[in-house]
């Protein structure tokens, strides 16, 4: 990794650029960016440079934002610490990354935001923390969410568990008005879906496995949306999973109410037929759906009703994860093969515009490939056409779903925070 000093320049050499906003956009350009901020951007700059960026069919946009990624640090290092992953993140295409309070103990405090933004602050990569909706993520006592916030902290998340108290909610989305905050609900009823494992369907059914009824996350869903209507304020409900939870919050916006949705990667790419053999790289949570469900989500991403795309980054330690199917943990990691994944699903305008539209979401400031904007760019080849490895995995767990997944575009890296991280 390159820093800048006061001195120091660098020289994108024909790129062509992706930015459905921009006027350049499906046109190779050279970059000049001087003491981290874009220069110049022309045909052919002949103009010294300290460091100079050339790379085979280099494509160039704003850099990418992912809006669910875990770590691990504090607490829990052996699944990733903060260091290797900003590293796995940037190499992945990733300029900012929204991180969940998957710790030990849970970002539930002040101290706990300003650990992570103190490690964190000089980074290549942008880390945006969540914190904790409730003390310790129990759902009993809501955390001190000002505190938090006024120190770096951009949302509100249990994750990945229920908020089981809906007066939790409801004050939630109260109080968090008075400085326009962001809360997030992961979508599930407990009750329905207790000891589940897969989807709830023909796979679960025929191997005798405990399902995950789409309905629990849907009443979910219904019961946040209604809550939502009573309080107003901002609600974002990340990986939702089935077209039912999709259909109420289309109806939740025609009304007015700001609310957002995402989907995780893997409830895109792949199906319950994975399951069929038991193996834990694809026991996620939310669980990989029907092929049915699969195409659907696949239209509402394309037609907007799905606001993002998130890789949902989740390793696992080795211990928790090569278990036996029941006893293992959900999660698999995505940094590192999601812009090949969406590049196999989507085309490329459509994929770097998933890749960057989280950023007025979580009121982050969305960078700008222009004369005069800090350079917040990455780089990537959409054409390399290969078939993803466990050599390709940078965390430090490799608990991934997409190991023998043929998938289509890399990333080189990222120039951000004036610093440069790339691919060599």
């Amino acid at each position: 990794m390159h820093e800048f000093d006061s001195n120091m320049s660098i020289l994108i050499k024909s790129a062509k650029i992706i930015d459905a906003d921009n006027s350049l956009d499906g046109k190779v350009f050279d970059i000049y960016i001087d003491k981290g901020i874009i220069s110049n951007i022309d045909k052919n700059i002949d103009k010294p440079a300290k460091t100079i960026i050339s790379r085979e069919n280099l494509h160039v946009s704003i850099g990418w934002l992912d809006s669910s990624v875990c770590f691990g640090e504090p607490g829990l290092e052996e699944r990733e610490d903060l260091e290797n992953g900003i590293k796995s993140a940037g190499l992945s295409g990733f300029t900012d990354i929204v991180l969940n309070s998957e710790t030990l103990p849970i970002l539930d405090s002040k101290a706990d935001i300003s650990y992570i933004k103190s490690k964190t602050q000089n980074s290549v990569v942008s880390v945006h923390p969540l914190g904790a909706l409730s003390k310790k993520s129990d759902s009993e006592e809501l955390a001190d969410l000002k505190e938090m916030y006024d120190v770096g902290c951009i949302g509100f998340n249990d994750f990945k568990k229920a908020i089981k108290n809906p007066n939790l909610l409801k004050t939630a989305l109260q109080y968090v008005q008075h400085f326009d905050g962001l809360i997030l609900s992961f979508p599930i009823e407990e009750s329905i879906s207790k000891n589940a494992q897969v989807h709830e369907g023909e796979v679960s059914t025929k191997y005798g496995i405990k399902g995950f009824p789409p309905i629990s996350e849907e009443i979910a869903v219904y019961r946040d949306l209604k809550i939502l209507e009573y309080t107003d304020g901002k609600l974002l409900i990340p990986t939702i999973s089935t077209t039912g939870s999709v259909k109420l919050i289309k109806e939740a916006k025609s009304k007015g109410l700001k609310v957002w949705c995402s989907v995780s990667i893997n409830n895109l790419f792949f199906n319950d037929d994975k399951l069929k053999d038991f193996d834990t790289r694809f026991k996620v949570m939310p669980p990989i759906r029907d092929e049915k469900t699969r195409k659907e989500l696949i239209k509402y991403v394309n037609d907007g009703s799905i606001d993002l795309v998130t890789c949902d980054h989740c390793p696992i330690d080795i211990d928790n994860k090569k278990i036996d199917f029941e006893n293992s943990f959900f999660g698999s990691t995505g940094l590192e093969s999601s812009f090949g994944a969406l590049n196999s699903l989507f085309d490329l305008n459509k994929t770097i515009k998933i890749l960057t539209s989280g950023y007025d979401t979580f009121s982050i400031n969305k960078p700008s490939l222009s004369v005069g904007s800090e350079a917040k760019l990455t780089l990537f080849n959409p054409d390399i056409k290969y078939t993803f490895s466990k050599s390709n995995i940078l965390s430090k767990s490799k608990n991934s779903s997409f190991i023998d997944s043929k998938l289509k575009g890399k990333a080189y890296g990222i120039v951000s925070n004036s610093k440069i991280l790339i691919v060599e």
